[in-house]
């Protein structure tokens, strides 16, 4: 578990500490979640399997979550002693690391057999205003994943920028219905308080206050653009881990079930590392319930040609991601 918790770590280490001091800590920081790992990635070193579920380490960056949010909120927004370059700095790190880091780490926590990682997980999106992605991850994406059913796998020629506020509003709504038709298929019926989408806007509405307690309208405001950036990362992770792959449909009108085929995978070495082996989506999508450090990826899954925060940064730009990715899911269509 080293190059896990090193690579996971080691940007939560350096932002607390451009949050507390400045100086050069924030630059640090920030050159720890970008340069840093396109380096590391390029050395060619794999992380081996492990034995291990990897559950402390999961614990310990939702404990790194809950410090970092507020001391992040808070030195954006009112701290005196950092300057506006050390702010924008701080912003671009730790809105980087609650994307790729704290929302990779959610995923593994959803999705764990127990009740306390499972609720903790949601805490951890519920903090990132964007707590209903438990319901539509769990109900919706899973079962329905590479089909027109789930608003987070991209159809092949769609841009990540139409996709993201397809995705935004689809979710919630699927993530709703999916809540409700499984409570009305209840034997005993629950009450209205025990609906999920009450924790995931109440809780919401807790944080939103706490923000502004925090300092002011500034401190409101940081914490607003550090969950939007969160937010706008775990859809664009979704983007590039599905697009153009689509599961077959039945003469019955069913689809296939999900193989191999059906996400794209990153395994790229030390980015995988820090976001816990999130890249290796083909696994993760046949074996939900298998732990991180497990996943394994084979010669049967569809691979990307770069490590997928690089991907990412190239989804942003659609023409040139459709120049990159539209022959390799053709290549895959007739395979």
């Amino acid at each position: 578990m080293f190059w896990y918790a090193t690579a996971s770590l080691t940007p939560a280490v350096l932002i607390a500490l451009a949050c507390l001091w400045g100086g050069i800590w924030p630059l640090l920081a920030l050159l720890s979640i970008t340069l840093h790992v396109t380096f590391m990635d390029r050395l060619g070193r794999m992380v081996a399997l492990s034995e291990s579920d990897g559950r402390s380490l999961t614990f310990a960056l939702a404990l790194a979550h809950f410090v970092l949010l507020p001391l992040g909120v808070w030195a954006i927004g009112t701290a005196g002693h950092l300057d506006g370059w050390d702010r924008a700095l701080i912003f671009a790190a730790l809105g980087l690391f609650l994307g790729q880091v704290s929302n990779s780490n959610a995923h593994e926590l959803i999705h764990a057999r127990h009740r306390l990682p499972c609720r903790l997980g949601a805490a951890i999106y519920i903090s990132l205003l964007h707590g209903h992605h438990v319901s539509a991850h769990l109900r919706v994406h899973h079962p329905a994943a590479a089909t027109p059913d789930d608003p987070n796998s991209a159809p092949r020629g769609i841009g990540f920028w139409r996709f993201l506020l397809h995705a935004s509003i689809g979710e919630f709504r699927a993530g709703w219905q999916a809540d409700n038709a499984q409570r009305a298929r209840a034997q005993c019926k629950p009450s209205a308080l025990s609906h999920p989408y009450v924790a995931y806007i109440g809780g919401g509405i807790v944080a939103l206050v706490l923000a502004y307690l925090i300092g002011d309208l500034w401190t409101l405001l940081a914490y607003l653009g550090l969950t939007a950036y969160a937010q706008m990362q775990l859809l664009l992770s979704d983007y590039v881990q599905h697009y153009g792959l689509r599961r077959r449909q039945r003469a019955d009108g069913r689809y296939e079930p999900i193989g191999p085929q059906h996400s794209w995978n990153a395994p790229k070495w030390y980015s995988s590392a820090m976001m816990l082996n999130a890249p290796r989506h083909s696994d993760h999508h046949l074996r939900p319930a298998r732990a991180f450090p497990a996943l394994e990826v084979t010669q049967d899954m569809p691979k990307l040609p770069y490590s997928l925060p690089v991907m990412a940064t190239i989804a942003l730009i659609p023409p040139l991601w459709r120049r990159v990715m539209d022959r390799r899911v053709q290549r895959w269509e007739q395979a």
